[in-house]
């Protein structure tokens, strides 16, 4: 069960990030995050109410504060990092985030069998192919690289901090709750001091920006409640198995990414990424049957 809700992370996780890399295209990444996540707050306040999940508000659901508050700030700096580029550094780099639950799983006393550690050090290098790093070429600004290493902490401490939110399933539906309330929150200041600074909250089009926001409600949904399901997912797997598999699994997401852009879109795979897909691939065999 461990490796099955795992894996469904990584689905909706990479599903998630492709609808909302193609939502930001158009849209303002902040009001992307701050509009989705408003969605999911409604969706999961109208689940919280009809399964009295009240009942288990408790001192954990400080984890699930943080994790709201990290979550922000990781997607922001990975954004500008994006910006600063080159891409085929920064977005591999990003999926490193894998290494804080891993390591917090290792310092809880996991001990993974021999082939669980050659599918996690397989599966992890997977991970990072299949974002298409450059390996020669493009210069990276310090900056970018110290933006990346602050959301892959950020990303990974994310999923520490939610598989700790709660032990129940009326639990996991609260934890997500606060997250997301902290997350609309978080999300919302910085879109506020974004705007009073000179940026923009609606795209900008000739029909009127917020016409495009409500056409893109549906796929803002999507994106939403594709995040908060790969969350709970995560914590259902990290809570029934050893986080150090769960981790790796969940973080296949970026094969997951290229693969919807090369179905969707039709862009081609380079080498490398491909062959990371194939690496990403052999890791998960190891670790479901280690």
């Amino acid at each position: 069960m461990t490796a099955l809700f795992a894996l469904a992370t990584s689905l909706m996780w990479g599903l998630a990030d492709f609808g909302g890399g193609l939502l930001t295209r158009r849209t303002p990444a902040l009001t992307v995050v701050v509009v989705s996540q408003g969605i999911a707050v409604a969706v999961l306040g109208a689940i919280v109410a009809a399964t009295g999940a009240w009942s288990q508000a408790g001192p954990q659901l400080w984890f699930a504060v943080a994790a709201g508050l990290v979550g922000p700030v990781a997607m922001l700096a990975f954004y500008k990092a994006l910006a600063l580029g080159p891409m085929g550094v920064v977005s591999p780099l990003g999926s490193l985030g894998v290494t804080v639950p891993v390591a917090v799983g290792l310092v809880l006393g996991e001990r993974p069998g021999l082939l669980q550690f050659a599918g996690i050090g397989v599966a992890v290098a997977g991970v990072v192919l299949a974002g298409g790093p450059q390996f020669r070429g493009a210069p990276v600004q310090r900056q970018a690289v110290l933006l990346t290493l602050l959301a892959a902490f950020g990303f990974g401490a994310v999923m520490a901090l939610i598989a700790e939110a709660s032990t129940t399933v009326t639990g996991l539906f609260l934890a997500l709750f606060v997250q997301r309330v902290t997350n609309v929150a978080a999300g919302g200041t910085a879109l506020y001091v974004s705007v009073r600074r000179g940026g923009r909250a609606l795209p900008e089009d000739e029909d009127g920006g917020m016409k495009v926001v409500r056409s893109a409600l549906p796929a803002l949904a999507f994106v939403g409640l594709a995040d908060v399901a790969a969350n709970g997912t995560y914590a259902m797997a990290a809570q029934r198995g050893p986080v150090t598999v769960a981790a790796v699994l969940a973080s296949l997401y970026p094969v997951v990414t290229a693969l919807a852009a090369r179905g969707f879109l039709g862009e081609r795979l380079r080498g490398v990424q491909a062959a990371g897909a194939g690496l990403a691939l052999v890791g998960t065999v190891l670790l479901a049957t280690g």
